[in-house]
């Protein structure tokens, strides 16, 4: 089970921190993601980050301003966004899934296997 929470009311520049919380004793041995979707619009992949070697992948348009960590032993990962746009506005979803984080894991190819309930990010102009 993954529970989001961090989501809130932020200002154009501002940042905000999400944490994904997972239960269970094999949280290390999943790839986690964060993804985003706005009403109408598909979801799309923002980062992912790999079970210990440290490899992230991002969405071109986050890079250098959103960082993905995780803490295995607490078994929970972090999503820093840093100087949000308005344009982010969105429910923000982590996930999990077995096998490599990699870009086709940002481009919907390859599909987590569990989802963790949505936190709203709201970025104001």
């Amino acid at each position: 089970q993954l529970q989001a929470s961090g989501g809130g009311l932020a200002q154009a520049g501002g940042s905000l921190r999400l944490s994904c919380a997972a239960s269970g004793r094999t949280f290390s041995s999943y790839v986690m993601g964060w993804f985003r979707q706005d009403p109408g619009k598909e979801r799309e992949g923002v980062a992912c980050i790999s079970t210990s070697d440290g490899v992230t992948h991002y969405l071109e348009s986050v890079k250098g301003r959103y960082t993905i960590s995780r803490d295995n032993a607490d078994n929970t990962v972090y999503l820093q966004m840093n100087s949000l746009k308005p344009g982010e506005t969105a429910t923000y979803y982590c996930g999990a899934r077995l096998g490599f984080c990699s870009p086709s894991v940002i481009s919907g190819y390859h599909g987590m296997d569990h989802w963790g309930n949505g936190t709203l990010v709201t970025v104001s102009s």
